[in-house]
C-alpha cells in the first residue's frame, strides 16, 4: 500500500509553498525521516521526511511547482523483497557506521525545529566536548536565534565523537551539530585521528558537489541584476535561497544612507580598561526591531493618570483567600490586563494592525507581557485574554514570566500578540514612553505607584498614583481613540467593579 506524502502546515498566515529541491528520485529507496524534498515559502524553507520506509514510487510536484497546504507531493511504496533488509545507500561515515552493528550504532545530533520565521542559529556553548560520555536527554549545546536560546539534548547516550559545528557558527534549521556512538562500547567503533575529532569550520562541512539554488532565488537575482557569485547562500550544501537574494541587495539598497558614525579616539590608558562584547542575537533582534517601530510606524504617546486606591484596597481584601483557593497570588496585572480588554472592545483600532492598504480587526485579546530576562526583553503572549478569569490571567503570567528568566519561552509563545502591556515600575521607572512592538499599534506603559498630593471634593488628599502612557500607531489610531482608549483603561482600575458590570 502506498503511503502519500502531502505538504504540511507552513505556520501562520502561509498557505503556499515553492518545491525547491528534490532529495530523492523515482525509484530510490528511503529510510523514515530521511529528507525527500525542500519547500520554499516566503517566509521560512521547510524540509519533508518521510514518515515511512520504503520506495520513492511518484513524484507528483516537481521542482518549481507552487503547492498548497495538505497538497500531494509524493508516493512511497513498500520496499522490494531484494530490497527489505537493504539501508539506504549513502557516503556519509556515519551513517555507514550506523548500517554496521558491529561499528557501533552512530546517532546524528540536529538542529532542533527552531520556530516559525526563524531560519538559522548560532551555537553558542558546548556543555560537552569530543570524548564526554553522555546520557540520554543530557543537556550537549546551547544555541542562540534572534528570538530565544535552545537548548540541544542528547538523543542516545553513549560517547560524542564528533563536533561539527564549533561554537560562534551560525547553522540552519535541520543542520547536523554533531555525532554520538551510542553505547559504552561505541568508541571502539571510531577510528578518527586527532583532526576528525575536533570541531569542523562551518566551511570545511560545504559539500563540494554541484548545487542548485531555489527556482525564486534564481529569479530574484535575475531581477536585481545581480550574479551568484555575489550572492551566499544560507542553503542545504551552500544552496542560495530567495532570502540570501534580499540579503545581498540589502547593501546597495542601503547605500545612500549615511554610515554609522565612527566612535571619537579612545586614550590608550582608557582603551586598556574597556571591554568589547559581541552583542548577543536577540539583542540584535531587539535594537533592530525598535528602531524599525519608530521609523515605520507613525508613532505617538498620549499619557494619563490612575488613582490606585480602589485596586489596592480590593487586593488587599481578597488577596489571602485569592491564593489559597486558586494557588497564585493576585498581583496588579490581571487587573490591568482584564481593564485593556475591556477598553480595547470600545476603542478596536487600538487592537488592530495594519496590512498594506487594509486594517485588519482582531475580535480577540493576545495580551503580550514584556519581561526583562537577563538577555534582553522578550514579549510572552496571553492568548484570548479577554475570554480569562484574574485567576487564569495571573497563573499564566507567572508561568511565562518564570519561563522567560530561564530561557526557556518556546517561539510559538512569543508570537500573535495584538496589543502589549509594559511594566516600568517594577524597576521603579516614574514616566516613560514605550515604543509598539510591531506589528502591533498599541502599547500600554505601566509605571512605579507613588503617593502624591491629589485634590479630592476640593480636599488636598496623599493619593497612591500612576501615571499611565499609550504609545500608539496614528496611522491607524487616531487621537481620540487613544484617549477613549487611556480614559476607559483609567476608570476600570479606579472603579474595578465596573469591569465585572461590563460598564
Amino acid at each position: 500500500m502506498a503511503t502519500e506524502i502531502r505538504v504540511p502546515t507552513l505556520g501562520e498566515s502561509v498557505t503556499e509553498a515553492t518545491v525547491a529541491t528534490w532529495y530523492k528520485k523515482l525509484g530510490d529507496t528511503v529510510a523514515v525521516d530521511e529528507m525527500l524534498c525542500e519547500l520554499e515559502t516566503d517566509k521560512v524553507t521547510v524540509e519533508v521526511p518521510s514518515p515511512v520506509a520504503g520506495t520513492l514510487t511518484e513524484i507528483v510536484a516537481t521542482e518549481g511547482t507552487t503547492v498548497g497546504v495538505a497538497a500531494l507531493l509524493a508516493q512511497i511504496g513498500a520496499l522490494s523483497e531484494n530490497a527489505g533488509a537493504a539501508a539506504p545507500k549513502t557516503n556519509d561515515k556515519s551513517a555507514q557506521a550506523t548500517a554496521s552493528a558491529e561499528e557501533g550504532k552512530m546517532t546524528d545530533v540536529n538542529v532542533p525545529t527552531l520556530g516559525e520565521s526563524v531560519s538559522e542559529a548560532t551555537v553558542s556553548t558546548w556543555f560537552k566536548k569530543v570524548g564526554d560520555t553522555v546520557a540520554q536527554d543530557e543537556m550537549l549545546c546551547e544555541l542562540e536565534t534572534d528570538k530565544v536560546s535552545v537548548e540541544v539534548p542528547s538523543p542516545v547516550a553513549g560517547v560524542l565523537t564528533e563536533i561539527i559545528v564549533a561554537e560562534g557558527e551560525t547553522v540552519s534549521a535541520n543542520a547536523k551539530l554533531a555525532v554520538i556512538a551510542e553505547g559504552e562500547a561505541a568508541p571502539k567503533a571510531i577510528d578518527a585521528g586527532p583532526e576528525e575529532m575536533k570541531p569542523r569550520k562551518a566551511e570545511d562541512t560545504v559539500k563540494t558537489k554541484d548545487v542548485e539554488d531555489a527556482p525564486s532565488a534564481k529569479k530574484a537575482m535575475a531581477e536585481a541584476g545581480i550574479t551568484r557569485d555575489q550572492v551566499t547562500g544560507s542553503g542545504r550544501d551552500g544552496r542560495v535561497m530567495k532570502e540570501d537574494v534580499s540579503t545581498a541587495k540589502a547593501p546597495a539598497a542601503a547605500a545612500p544612507a549615511p554610515a554609522a558614525v565612527p566612535r571619537a579616539p579612545v586614550p590608550a590608558d582608557d582603551a586598556s580598561r574597556e571591554e568589547r562584547v559581541k552583542m548577543t542575537k536577540l539583542r540584535q533582534t531587539i535594537a533592530r526591531r525598535l528602531k524599525e517601530s519608530q521609523n515605520t510606524a507613525a508613532m505617538l504617546t498620549t499619557y494619563n493618570e490612575v488613582d490606585m486606591s480602589a485596586v489596592m484596597a480590593l487586593r488587599n481584601q481578597y488577596k489571602d483567600e485569592f491564593e489559597k483557593k486558586h494557588k497564585v497570588r493576585l498581583g496588579f496585572m490581571s487587573f490591568f490586563t482584564k481593564a485593556c480588554c475591556h477598553a480595547l472592545k470600545e476603542v478596536p483600532e487600538v487592537n488592530a494592525e495594519i496590512d498594506g492598504t487594509d486594517i485588519v480587526y482582531k475580535n480577540f485579546v493576545h495580551m503580550g507581557v514584556a519581561a526583562g530576562t537577563p538577555s534582553g526583553l522578550v514579549v510572552p503572549v496571553i492568548r484570548d485574554a479577554d475570554a480569562m478569569s484574574f485567576a487564569e490571567i495571573e497563573k499564566a503570567i507567572a508561568e511565562k514570566g518564570l519561563r522567560a528568566r530561564d530561557g526557556k519561552l518556546s517561539m510559538a509563545e512569543m508570537q500573535g500578540g495584538t496589543f502589549t502591556i509594559s511594566n516600568g515600575g517594577v524597576y521603579g521607572s516614574l514616566m516613560s514612553s514605550p515604543i509598539l512592538n510591531p506589528p502591533q499599534s498599541g502599547i500600554l506603559g505601566m509605571h512605579k505607584i507613588q503617593d502624591r498630593a491629589m485634590v479630592v471634593n476640593g480636599e488636598i488628599v496623599i493619593r497612591p498614583m500612576m501615571y499611565l502612557a499609550l504609545s500608539y500607531d496614528h496611522r491607524i489610531v487616531d487621537g481620540k481613540g487613544a484617549v477613549t482608549f487611556l480614559v476607559r483603561v483609567k476608570e476600570a482600575l479606579e472603579d474595578p467593579q465596573r469591569l465585572l458590570m461590563d460598564l
